[in-house]
């Protein structure tokens, strides 16, 4: 196995499978392009990248008239109503974290971009493997994206029957100083985020594990050294790395953040428990100031 790690000093904080996201709404269902800001196509500019699908948005038109050939005058209200909210009528239903609404219409809608970026920006140095549509066999292959307390990387890696067999090939990695902003975006299905750098450019990628990429990016790193703690709390991440140890011996140390709300985060990531499919599966604690363990009905949205 080629398991990614970290240097000595570095902390491991995340490790989620991504790729660029892909439009939901009617008119680029199924589709991504990638933009200057210009809007641009862009795709044949970007350097070492295969060739990949040309696409163009539908026109309201031609959409609702393939609707009323599947249903008729139901399906019409239908696909209007979904272009009127930016649902598009088309694609999954809306999951518990997704919405039906756009608040990004012309970026969602009328035209679907995961790379937005200027000459000589960081976006386009990103991996031509995050695109599925390049990729030879999707199904058998992934990107995972890898966050510490200092960068995020990009690998990539073959699925095999075995998910615990990772091999793990370096693509790309930015230092976390280069990332300006990390925005969960919702329509459709709740997966995607928005990745801004500091030059302004962007990217958009999807993730099934959502809150895992964005909990250390979307905010100030807050991280607690155990010595910082409470004694209460000391007692509690103790108790909990001889738990997570019984079950993974090669847990590390613990990672202790200190939510928004003032509860404390304490988790740890064992190699054992990576996943070829869906990266890392954390063991986790969710604790108060006293160290008592907050139970899972009374946590808070910024605890996950």
């Amino acid at each position: 196995m080629r398991i990614w790690q970290p240097e000595p000093d570095e902390i491991l904080l995340a490790r989620t499978p991504v790729t660029f996201a892909t439009g939901h709404a009617m008119p680029v269902s199924g589709m991504r392009w990638f933009r200057d800001t210009e809007r641009r196509d862009i795709q044949d500019e970007l350097p070492g990248w295969p060739e990949g699908p040309v696409y163009a948005p539908r026109s309201a038109s031609g959409s609702l008239t393939r609707n009323i050939g599947r249903g008729g005058a139901a399906a019409l209200g239908a696909a209007l109503m979904g272009f009127l909210t930016g649902g598009g009528g088309s694609g999954p239903s809306p999951s518990r974290a997704g919405s039906v609404t756009s608040i990004d219409h012309p970026d969602e809608v009328e035209d679907f971009p995961v790379v937005w970026a200027a000459p000589g920006t960081i976006a386009r140095t990103l991996p031509w493997q995050l695109d599925p549509d390049r990729s030879p066999a999707p199904e058998r292959c992934r990107t995972h994206a890898i966050v510490t307390d200092r960068r995020v990387v990009l690998v990539g890696l073959p699925v095999h029957k075995d998910k615990g067999l990772i091999e793990d090939e370096v693509l790309w990695e930015t230092p976390r100083s280069t990332i300006s902003r990390v925005e969960p975006r919702d329509f459709r299905h709740g997966r995607d985020v928005k990745v801004t750098f500091g030059d302004g450019s962007w990217c958009r990628l999807e993730t099934v594990v959502r809150p895992e990429f964005t909990r250390h990016l979307a905010g100030p790193l807050n991280l607690v050294p155990p010595d910082a703690l409470a004694p209460g709390q000391r007692n509690a991440v103790d108790g909990f790395l001889v738990s997570a140890r019984a079950g993974a011996p090669d847990c590390g140390s613990p990672v202790i953040t200190r939510r928004s709300c003032g509860h404390y985060r304490v988790e740890v990531l064992p190699p054992s428990r990576f996943d070829s499919f869906f990266g890392a599966c954390e063991l986790e604690l969710i604790m108060d100031s006293d160290g008592a363990e907050v139970e899972l009905a009374e946590q808070h949205p910024d605890d996950f």
